[in-house]
């Protein structure tokens, strides 16, 4: 399984009837994972299923979803107001008792009086909101979908250049390992060079005495075990890329680890060219940290 990135986004519209609706989703980088939902109301009943959903299919990151509903144009009902119907009768023949030459009145002109006829959505049945719900949530499936090839897509960039990361640290572990200036006859005349100039500073001091302390300090510059670790955590990082799947915390572990190492290996530095490929070292390393933490 490839690396994926936390960052992405995806866009999906649908409908059901005359309802229409749209999702999004905006992924970012996160230590967990973290859903956050907005829907419009009465459309809290598929949180869960939708968490559910997410959590099926992302790893890591914060995921801002928004559900855009346009609302679904329900059938219309004309409901008649029997008690202001049977007013408007009464007072249409109280008229004519008073007025017996007047036309009758009309059905149009009753229904046209104020309150007669009222005009109402019809009621949404259980089953029509089911339906509405479970079409909503199944496109909030495909924007995770969506989401998640982004976000693959994206890891397939990320682990080239982790990998080319790893192959830089992993070269200049290689020059520092070969550098001249760690080979015995450099170290033994940089020895003789501080011995020669204490000396020469203080000539009471025992040259045997020097020689020792010389020699402590010569092993505690040595840079072996850093080499060794280096390498090591390289291997381990590599081997991370080709498994796959969420390893982003691992990595930004191993992250940690390499920029230690390189640290250590620049403070022991004794020599000008070695402490250059400590500090290009350095530089490549926060590199590799800084887009471990886009990885899932």
């Amino acid at each position: 399984m490839p690396i994926a990135s936390m960052t992405g986004f995806a866009r999906v519209s649908g409908g059901l009837g005359d309802a229409c609706w749209t999702w999004e989703i905006r992924s970012v980088n996160a230590k967990g994972l973290d859903l956050r939902l907005r829907t419009p109301p009465g459309f809290d009943a598929i949180e869960p299923a939708a968490r559910a959903a997410a959590a099926a299919r992302l790893k890591r990151g914060t995921a801002h979803a928004t559900l855009t509903f346009a609302g679904a144009a329900r059938a219309v009902e004309a409901r008649v107001n029997e008690a202001a119907l049977a007013a408007v009768l009464a007072a249409a023949a109280a008229i004519a008792a008073r007025l017996p030459d007047a036309a009758p009145p009309t059905i149009d002109g009753l229904l046209a009086q104020r309150g007669v006829v009222e005009l109402v959505e019809a009621d949404e049945s259980p089953e029509e909101r089911a339906a509405l719900e479970s079409a909503a949530l199944a496109d909030f499936e495909r924007a995770l979908d969506e989401l998640a090839a982004m976000r693959a897509a994206e890891g397939a960039a990320l682990d080239a250049v982790l990998a080319e990361r790893l192959s830089t640290i992993a070269e200049l572990t290689a020059r520092a390992d070969a550098c001249p200036a760690r080979g015995p006859e450099a170290v033994r005349a940089r020895l003789a060079e501080q011995v020669a100039a204490l000396l020469g500073a203080s000539p009471a001091l025992d040259p045997d005495r020097l020689h020792q302390e010389a020699a402590l300090l010569a092993s505690r510059a040595d840079i072996r075990e850093e080499l060794d670790r280096l390498a090591a955590h390289v291997a381990a990082a590599r081997k991370l890329l080709e498994e796959g799947g969420a390893v982003g915390r691992k990595l930004d572990f191993l992250a940690q680890e390499l920029g230690r190492e390189a640290n250590t290996l620049s403070a022991k530095a004794n020599d000008r060219s070695l402490s250059a490929i400590g500090l290009e070292l350095k530089a490549v390393v926060e590199q590799f940290r800084e887009q471990v933490q886009n990885v899932e």
